[in-house]
């Protein structure tokens, strides 16, 4: 992905101005919300390594694989609770869509996510996956 493309995120911004600079490591997420954001878009892209590297490893899963078939579509954020600059926890309600590249069927996430923030840096804990 450019720098000049737009973010997968959904926020408008380009993905060097957006998710960019997180995912490649030149500065972590201000917010829960940033982070879930940014985790999103690794997702878009296929970013495994991110999406270890930002899960907290009291919940983090050994290895992970993506689905190379499952297109990521939209993200729409519904709620957040807590998880700013001065926080030490929130949480994020999302929906995010996709797509199955080979079939066509189209599907969708529906989560709560929690976060928390150690050593000045956020990090994905779980989530509840709702309706």
């Amino acid at each position: 992905m450019l720098d000049d493309d737009r973010c997968p995120c959904g926020s408008g911004d380009t993905f060097g101005a957006c998710c960019g600079p997180l995912l490649r490591g030149d500065r972590p997420a201000p917010t829960a919300e940033a982070l879930m954001r940014s985790r999103y878009t690794a997702f878009a892209v296929g970013d495994a390594a991110y999406l270890r590297a930002t899960w907290h490893p009291r919940t983090r899963p050994s290895s992970l694989e993506l689905d190379d078939d499952q297109r990521w579509r939209r993200l729409v954020v519904l709620a957040t609770h807590a998880g700013g600059p001065f926080d030490d926890g929130g949480e994020v309600e999302f929906v995010a869509q996709y797509v199955q590249a080979a079939t066509g069927e189209r599907g969708r996430l529906h989560e709560v996510s929690r976060f928390v923030r150690e050593g000045g840096r956020w990090f994905y804990v779980d989530g509840d996956v709702g309706a």
